[in-house]
């Protein structure tokens, strides 16, 4: 052995240790060739202790190595020596406040065209007979069309979230995501299609105490044929934009969940329209037409049980997301209740045009804020794991809009996209005379202030919520978006139930709010 004690030290250089010796030791006189391992025998046969340095070519190209893992994460946290090292994660895209902003303009005004358009057919829908003799379809409405939040912008968040991180990369993840997550938003439609027809019964029931067992039937297998196809077409568009957007360097964050609502609201109303009115038809002849559409629908919940449960990334969501599903159901017919004793009123009944439209565009936006929140949280690890990147106190507003990082920035661009989205909405409602109402300068005022209060509630509820639920080790991605959106249908309808009272105490007529 050495007789210097300082030459002792070791150092670790690709997974070697070796005796400490100068790299000119390792070459031949003539720099040509490696020694061989016996010239490091002392005489006695000892070995001599060195260590292998890397050579100039090899220490540069760990340099370059390091150099691009660095650029290509984005992180300057990690300081870990070992070179056992997974695939790094796909980081997020650099985006600017402008870029932000031109990637959700387009979707959102999509989305909000959907909800007018939805606004439309229902004002037309209401005087089909289903509509005047089954009356308990109307409470249907609210629930079934909030399932583009407890379902459709949940499976959006999802997914972008997974392509966002690297997990949709190869044909085999991708199949796996798009098999299991199909999968699972059947069961969950399936089943809150069921308890929103059972909530409808019971909410038809307790004003007059009349109930019929035909139209319960009517209701239960109009409720879960319509979520379940609702949820089928509306998931493999989702899976179409999501896999694009990835394709064309879109952020998926952006662009899913504003295309899922433009295209739910529209499409479940049409579907609720068009199957009840078919099964209303078939009630008085072939009575047994609406008990075998519950069953067969029912009959198929145990094999998209069994595919859910075969899929890591949905097993747990299968048992454990049925919570915020269900009591985003029963906030939502809350907002539903308020609408219908609201247009019951003769000074009201204005309102109903324009309620889907102020209740999609703020569950839209918070929906659009929460995914991108979720997806920057899934970048620092998995949910619970990471303290800091998730506070548990309640954030400031001054923090929720007006710091430097990247989340608040989003939200200033969603928060400014309310005025413009909603005059251009309002004038298409005016246009096609939807619900009969003029506007006026006195009701654009409390209608935007309604507006806007509800989308800097939920979009401050949202920075709150997202990171509440990180740190109780919860996916917000599952949580979050059912109950953001339910609350966007109640503070919507309460706060425009709020402003069409206080236009019409104060005497607006030329406003026509009650026509």
């Amino acid at each position: 052995m050495s007789s210097k004690p300082e030459q002792k030290e070791t150092h670790q250089a690709n997974g070697a240790v070796l005796p400490l010796v100068s790299v000119d030791c390792l070459t031949s006189p003539d720099r040509g060739q490696l020694v061989e391992p016996s010239d490091f025998l002392g005489p006695d046969g000892d070995g001599v202790e060195a260590v292998v340095l890397e050579s100039r070519a090899n220490a540069k190209g760990v340099r370059e190595e390091d150099a691009l893992l660095e650029n290509g994460s984005q992180s300057n946290e990690s300081d870990d020596t070992s070179t056992d090292r997974g695939p790094e994660p796909a980081s997020p895209l650099k985006e600017t406040s402008f870029s932000i902003g031109l990637q959700v303009l387009f979707p959102f005004l999509l989305a909000g065209f959907g909800t007018v358009a939805a606004g439309m057919v229902l004002d037309i829908v209401q005087h089909w007979d289903v509509f005047k003799y089954v009356t308990e379809v109307f409470i249907l409405v609210p629930a079934l069309l909030g399932l583009k939040g407890n379902l459709e912008m949940t499976l959006a968040s999802r997914l972008s979230t997974a392509a966002n991180i690297g997990q949709m990369d190869t044909p085999k993840e991708l199949w796996r995501m798009i098999t299991g997550n199909m999968a699972l938003i059947q069961v969950q439609a399936t089943v809150v299609g069921f308890l929103a027809s059972m909530a409808a019964v019971v909410f038809g029931w307790i004003p007059d105490g009349h109930f019929s067992i035909d139209h319960a039937v009517l209701l239960c297998a109009s409720s879960v044929a319509t979520a379940f196809i609702a949820s089928l077409v509306l998931g493999m568009i989702m899976i179409g934009v999501i896999i694009g957007s990835r394709k064309m360097g879109i952020n998926p964050d952006n662009v899913a969940t504003p295309i899922a609502a433009s295209l739910g609201d529209l499409i479940t109303l049409a579907l609720l329209s068009g199957i009840s009115w078919g099964l209303y038809k078939e009630l008085g002849s072939k009575a047994y037409v609406n008990p075998l559409v519950c069953i067969f629908f029912i009959a198929l919940l145990p094999i998209w049980v069994i595919i859910a449960k075969k899929n890591a990334a949905t097993r747990e969501v299968l048992y454990s997301g049925w919570e915020p599903v269900i009591i985003a159901m029963a906030i939502s017919s809350v907002g539903g209740l308020i609408l219908d004793r609201t247009v019951s009123d003769p000074n009201f009944a204005g309102m109903a045009v324009f309620t889907p439209v102020i209740n999609g565009v703020g569950g839209n936006l918070v929906a659009v804020q929460a995914s991108r929140i979720s997806t920057y949280l899934h970048m620092s690890g998995m949910p619970g794991e990471n303290s800091e990147a998730a506070p548990r106190k309640c954030p400031s507003p001054c923090s929720t809009f007006f710091s430097s990082d990247v989340n608040s920035r989003s939200a200033r661009v969603l928060f400014l996209l309310v005025v413009p989205g909603h005059l251009v909405f309002l004038y298409t409602i005016s246009s096609m005379q939807g619900g009969h109402t003029t506007l006026t300068l006195i009701f654009i005022v409390f209608y935007m202030t309604a507006a806007l209060l509800q989308v800097l509630i939920l979009l401050y509820i949202a920075d709150w919520m997202v990171h509440w639920m990180w740190g109780r080790d919860l996916d917000p991605d599952n949580f979050s978006i059912p109950y953001l959106t339910a609350l966007g249908d109640l503070i919507g309808t309460g706060l425009l139930a709020l402003s069409f009272h206080i236009l019409w105490l104060i005497g607006d007529r030329d406003s026509d709010v009650g026509d």
